[in-house]
């Protein structure tokens, strides 16, 4: 689960292990995802979470909402990811966008990264939202 209580994020994240294009838009079309080759929770690398946004008024599947304001976030405000009965902390350190055409976001593995990726519109390829954020801990539930 992902929470971002500052914008209203609150979803449980899916985890494919498959990396073709057919998996993995099925699972984000259900919730966010956790990008099947970034880091893990708790171990140093960048765990790269995906999920839609769209802000048109009418949207049926709720999924496509997930990501909503994440470019709204501001460096020191949490997100939290839940895993068991673990919760890992993460305080965002940058905001920003990336152009649709670049072919990579940096996923640093000498530490504990946290990365929330979505696009600015929904239905189009378009620029993407990206936010990230260090570890701060991990917390018993």
């Amino acid at each position: 689960r992902v929470v971002a209580s500052d914008i209203g994020i609150d979803w449980k994240v899916l985890n494919p292990t498959a990396t073709d294009l057919d998996t993995l838009n099925a699972a984000v079309d259900e919730a966010p995802m956790r990008w099947p080759t970034s880091g893990l929770l708790g171990q140093n690398g960048t765990v790269a979470l995906f999920g839609h946004s769209s802000h048109l008024p009418i949207v049926r599947n709720q999924a496509y909402k997930a990501f909503n304001n994440i470019e709204k976030l501001v460096p020191g405000q949490l997100v939290s990811v839940y895993s068991g009965t673990t919760e890992y902390r993460y305080k965002v350190t940058n905001v920003r966008v990336a152009s649709a055409t670049e072919d990579v976001v940096e996923l640093p593995a000498d530490g504990k990264y946290l990365a929330l990726i979505t696009c600015d519109s929904f239905g189009s390829k378009s620029d993407r939202f990206v936010v990230t954020a260090t570890f701060e801990g991990a917390y018993s539930l």
